[in-house]
């Protein structure tokens, strides 16, 4: 039971996700025609103060859209009885809320009653990417904003120490391909990782070896000297990839390289189909861009939300 019940609790949670097929990409046209100037405006300041912005947004997207689809309810603030998803162990180290929330502001200031946060999020991530270096590309909108926000539901989100097969189910729950896996997987080209995010991989491995034989040796030695088994430093971890700051396919041949940081990273060489992708990412940033694009817009167009908040962090 175990196993089956968060199977279930999936399967329940995307039963009533919409498709996304009511959004367009110029749905605030007329209600809001400075939605998106008044976003990137917002977002480049926050860049501009705090490098870590970009990665920040990005997966702040990504880990709400996972849960009840991109709804905003990963922005919700726990009460004194409920314990909401941002305080979810997953979630724990998500930061940067107060640019949606800077955002939001501004928005309302010019649009008041009209924009969801889920769209500000939505568009916020795109900029993050775009200002990064990576691509730009129109952001379906008209998503509305949950009402549940849950803890308990963190869980749902893919976990670093995921196998290919897991990882495929839990895309697959989504109605995310392969592909969108391997091209969404990119974004972890930019960010930080603590160490308790990839420490599997280098100490107690499995019961013949310490360390993951998947890992570079050289790169393993670093992760061991950035996180040794006593007294490692309370915020100690690394940079997702060397230029965590720029959006590019560096990712990938890092993945190649056996410099993947989580498990998750390296278990896309473990089929041939993701491996495949990897290798064609790895040579093709032009291709990675696509693809990336592709599955954003997918992903980002899950949506069961149900009003327009008027505070981000707190329902109507």
């Amino acid at each position: 039971m175990a196993i089956i019940a968060p199977f279930l609790s999936l399967i329940l949670i995307f039963s009533l996700v919409s498709t996304g097929t009511s959004l367009s990409s110029n749905y605030y046209e007329k209600t809001c025609p400075h939605l998106e100037s008044i976003v990137a405006k917002t977002v480049k300041k926050a860049t501009s103060d705090d490098n870590t912005v970009p990665a920040a947004l990005l997966r702040m997207h990504f880990h709400d859209c996972f849960i009840r689809g991109c709804d905003a309810s990963v922005l919700l603030n726990s009460t004194a009885k409920h314990k909401a998803e941002k305080d979810g162990p997953p979630n724990i180290s998500l930061h940067a809320f107060y640019v949606i929330d800077n955002t939001k502001q501004a928005v309302e200031a010019s649009c008041p009653g009209v924009v969801s946060c889920a769209d500000i999020l939505a568009l916020a991530a795109r900029d993050a990417v775009f200002l990064s270096g990576g691509p730009y590309w129109d952001v379906p909108k008209g998503r509305k904003d949950g009402r549940i926000s849950k803890a308990s539901e963190s869980f749902l989100l893919p976990a670093p120490t995921f196998n290919i097969s897991q990882l495929q189910n839990n895309f697959a729950q989504r109605g995310l391909s392969l592909e969108d896996l391997v091209a969404l997987s990119g974004g972890h080209t930019l960010g930080f990782s603590h160490c308790s995010s990839f420490r599997n991989r280098i100490q107690n491995f499995d019961a013949k070896h310490d360390v993951d034989p998947s890992l570079s040796p050289s790169f393993a030695a670093k992760l061991k000297s950035i996180c040794p088994v006593k007294n490692t430093p309370k915020n100690a971890g690394i940079t997702m990839d060397p230029s965590a700051t720029t959006f590019d396919n560096t990712y990938y041949e890092l993945v190649l390289q056996g410099k993947g940081l989580f498990s998750s990273d390296q278990a896309l060489l473990t089929a041939t189909e993701t491996e495949n992708m990897v290798s064609e990412f790895a040579t093709s940033k032009e291709a990675f861009y696509r693809a990336f694009v592709k599955s954003m817009i997918k992903m980002s167009s899950l949506n069961g939300g149900r009003e327009i908040r008027r505070d981000c962090r707190a329902v109507n």
